[in-house]
């Protein structure tokens, strides 16, 4: 009997050691498992936080810009249906003083200050430019969002060249758009009197109007420089 309850105990203590064994692998795999989808997830972020640094410090500005726009277009277009007046709607929402404070702003929005730079010129031309744009059509804008996805946006590792097909409405619009810009320059302009013994220092007749602008501007200023480049005396 003692020989048999020995066998017994001893199957009985091999049984709980395969037991343990088998505990501690499935352990071991939960850790190594643990370990891989951290490993993963560490990953992503450093990715994602790389693509966040490399865009713009404005990106996220625009994009709640643009969000907003969206939504107000939509207002907007739902209150045309319902043959309201938009802005009466909006104003209600609106307090007294709010209200003032944006009509002071909208007057002091893009003043006429006069020639001062012609970064400020190109400036100005731009807002003008986009103030009279056309409104955007909503529905080819959420087509082209749910086609394109997360490419819609663009970003640093975004190819979007040739995602984009420009349709032919629209580029009719833009060559209207600078033949209509070029006949008003034309208006403005008038031929003045050549003078043929003044040194030519242009290579079209554009460029020489340029010229002329930065000589009345700045001539004045390097009047200087300039008589030590033709003397030969510059520094």
């Amino acid at each position: 009997m003692s020989a048999i309850d020995a066998s017994e105990t001893s199957t009985s203590k091999e049984m709980t050691f395969a037991e343990k064994q088998a505990e501690r692998m499935k352990r071991l795999r939960t850790l190594h498992n643990a370990r891989n989808e951290a490993r993963t997830h560490n990953h992503q972020e450093v990715v994602a936080e790389e693509a966040r640094n490399k865009l713009p410090a404005n990106y996220e500005a625009k994009r709640r810009q643009a969000e907003w726009l969206l939504e107000d277009q939509k207002k907007r277009d739902e209150s045309a249906k319902e043959g309201k007046d938009y802005d009466r709607v909006k104003l209600l929402n609106v307090s007294a003083i709010e209200a003032e404070r944006l009509e002071r702003k909208k007057k002091k929005k893009n003043p006429d200050q006069g020639f001062s730079t012609y970064e400020q010129a190109t400036v100005r031309q731009y807002n003008r430019l986009v103030k009279n744009m056309p409104s955007a059509d909503m529905e080819l804008y959420e087509q082209q969002k749910q086609k394109y996805g997360d490419a819609f946006y663009g970003g640093p590792n975004v190819i979007i060249h040739g995602m984009h097909k420009d349709r032919k409405e629209a580029v009719d619009k833009m060559v209207d758009d600078l033949e209509g810009q070029i006949a008003k320059r034309a208006k403005y302009s008038r031929r003045r009197t050549h003078n043929d013994d003044a040194d030519i220092d242009y290579i079209n007749e554009r460029n020489a109007k340029f010229n002329k602008k930065l000589e009345r501007f700045y001539g004045e200023h390097t009047a200087e420089i300039k008589q030590n480049l033709e003397r030969g005396t510059a520094i």
